[in-house]
């Protein structure tokens, strides 16, 4: 039983480090802010496909020149398309720049 509560104190310990750790707070920082901006750069373009079709239905359905292809189909596609590179972005800079702040963090308290 006395082992179990020593591990527990040197967990609670090292949580204690991390959270102090300056590198801790700036991956948080940046996380978060990153994370909202993307966010919010999603729900913008998904709000002007949404705001497009309920609100311009002329134009979404209007064809792209002399083919059959409409503008709603071409944003739809877009907004996909949009999401999935949006994923690729932030999968790049978390493997970047957020496993090297955590790799930090680990030097740090370790």
């Amino acid at each position: 039983m006395l082992d179990r509560q020593s591990d527990l104190d040197h967990e609670a310990g090292r949580r204690d480090r991390i959270l102090r750790d300056p590198a801790f707070q700036t991956l948080v920082r940046e996380r978060t802010s990153f994370a909202w901006t993307m966010s919010i750069v999603m729900l913008a373009v998904y709000l002007v496909f949404i705001g497009l079709s309920a609100f311009g239905k002329g134009f979404m359905a209007s064809t792209i020149g002399d083919s059959s292809i409409s503008w709603g189909i071409v944003l739809g596609l877009f907004t996909i398309v949009f999401a999935f590179a949006l994923t690729g972005v932030y999968v790049a800079r978390a493997n970047g720049r957020f496993d090297a702040l955590t790799a930090q963090i680990d030097r740090d308290v370790a």
